[in-house]
């Protein structure tokens, strides 16, 4: 299994402690994620040292309107890392109002040509701003990972442009039926699974801080919805984030 995203450097335990039970439950890779250069460092730095953890850098939408923002020369440098497999997470919020959208849209415009620069994919933050996200987008040729996906009207464009879709702890809660019936719209070959920790931990652990090992939760809604066996779905979403991340 691979964890598509998490945030190593933001959890209490250590990340041995992390990746040593994920391990313990079959999560034989894990993208960790910098939302910003010092958080990237230390993804780099968790991934450095431990097989199977590959990191995404970038500089999160909400810091967008300040001084991090100004720093995408040292996030260039730190993508050339061999550790390195994707830009981001980037993107647009509005619910949060840490930036304006002007602000996000410049510095998700320069993520993306990083990625592009890079030939790296790009790891997408999308809340409610379906419409805005696929706009920007429009140009974008490399390969584009919609990361905790939580817009169901947005699938139609995602399955339409090819774009890897990635589920989180969230679609196992008993609201969210909206947002299984889209997972399961999801063509086999561009389904990942992710747990975002440590936020949204999925229904059986729900309250407590996330962690890779619970991927295998999510993993079992998203067969149970989509009617797949969830073995095999394990192995399919590796392959996918192999492919999404060009992993060995």
């Amino acid at each position: 299994m691979t964890d598509s995203h998490a945030h190593l450097d933001a959890c209490d335990e250590p990340a041995a402690s992390l990746v040593e039970r994920a391990r313990a439950v079959g999560v034989a890779r894990i993208v960790t994620i910098g939302t910003g250069i010092e958080s990237s460092r230390a993804a780099l730095a968790i991934a450095e040292a431990h097989e199977g953890v590959s990191a995404a850098l970038g500089i999160d939408p909400h810091q967008a309107g300040g001084a991090e923002a100004e720093r995408l020369g040292e996030l260039r440098e730190l993508l050339a890392h061999p550790k390195a497999v994707a830009v981001g997470e980037t993107g647009l919020d509005t619910v949060r109002a840490d930036a304006t959208q002007e602000e996000q849209r410049r510095l998700l415009d320069a993520h993306l040509a990083l990625a592009r620069d890079c030939r790296l994919p790009v790891v997408i933050h999308n809340r409610e701003a379906d419409e805005e996200t696929a706009a920007a987008l429009v140009g974008f040729a490399g390969t584009v990972i919609l990361h905790c996906f939580s817009s169901p009207a947005l699938i139609p464009v995602a399955v339409e442009r090819g774009y890897y879709v990635s589920f989180a702890g969230n679609v196992t809660y008993p609201t969210a039926t909206a947002l299984r019936e889209a997972a399961a719209a999801v063509p086999p070959d561009r389904i990942l699974v992710e747990t975002d920790t440590p936020y949204l931990a999925p229904q059986p652990v729900r309250g407590r801080p996330n962690e890779p090992a619970n991927v295998v939760h999510t993993i079992r809604v998203l067969a149970e919805t989509r009617r797949e066996d969830a073995a095999w779905l394990a192995i399919q979403t590796h392959e996918n984030a192999a492919r999404a991340f060009g992993l060995a």
